[in-house]
């Protein structure tokens, strides 16, 4: 069994997707699964199905809820009712919310030891467990919850993938999702410092600048704030022509 909220919510047995009940019966699945084994309450699980003014039935729905999930995923899902409130162990099925956790993580910890290959392996991997926005098909209140906190896990190890293919040389293929990421991010400084970075490699040195001068702009703008210390530093270095800024990291390091 595979449960996946990395795009719209749905479960899968091998090949088979196995099917949910409608927009409240994927939100109480997905909303135990983020409690990670832990438990909640009914109020809570109320609160993601029906808002600040649920039916005087919730009880009710929500426990056929339950039965249904129950039946529906089989023995391999405990769903456990612990009065007032409910607890999912997911035993041996595979989450890929987990799974993306884990290997963003163990790229990141390969990026910081200079393993630049590996780490961009283990990133391309974990991002490609996205199958669109996270939790797209649940309740506005479920997605506005906790959509946003697994879109910035997202944004991160995206950061992270850019930052090994540079180390390793391969501005011009990172350079058409740089400039994107960049536009459609545009107060997200280090997408902006790694486009420029892309953009001074590829002798594009000009475009690298103007994309510094459109991001302070923009930071004034939006934030009242000034560039960070990464953009400062890849700014400067663009305009010194510091070696550093055009060579990539030894290969013998991956």
């Amino acid at each position: 069994m595979e449960y996946r909220i990395l795009g719209p919510v749905e479960v899968r047995d091998g090949d088979t997707e196995v099917s949910l009940d409608g927009t409240k019966q994927r939100t109480a699945l997905a909303a135990l699964l983020l409690a990670h084994g832990n438990f909640l309450s009914d109020s809570e699980l109320s609160a993601l199905l029906w808002g600040a003014h649920p039916p005087a039935t919730r009880n009710a729905q929500l426990y056929n809820h339950m039965s249904r999930l129950r039946k529906i995923l089989g023995p391999e899902a405990s769903i456990v009712r612990r009065s007032p409130g409910y607890q999912m162990r997911i035993g041996p099925a595979r989450f890929d919310l987990l799974d993306f956790e884990r290997l963003s993580a163990n790229g990141q910890a390969a990026l910081r030891a200079g393993r630049y290959g590996e780490a961009g392996g283990l990133l391309r991997d974990a991002l490609a467990l996205w199958r669109g926005p996270a939790l797209a098909n649940v309740s506005e209140r479920l997605a506005g919850a906790e959509g946003p906190r697994i879109e910035e896990a997202r944004l991160f190890a995206l950061g992270a993938l850019f930052e090994a293919d540079l180390a390793l040389g391969r501005h011009a293929q990172a350079l058409p999702e740089l400039i994107r990421l960049a536009a459609r991010y545009p107060l997200r400084e280090r997408f902006q410092a790694q486009l420029m970075t892309a953009l001074y490699r590829c002798d594009r040195q000009a475009d690298a600048l103007a994309i510094f001068d459109r991001s302070r702009r923009m930071l004034a703008e939006e934030l009242g704030v000034e560039p960070g210390q990464l953009l400062r530093e890849v700014h400067r270095a663009i305009l010194t022509a510091d070696p550093a800024l055009r060579s990539p990291a030894d290969l013998t390091a991956v």
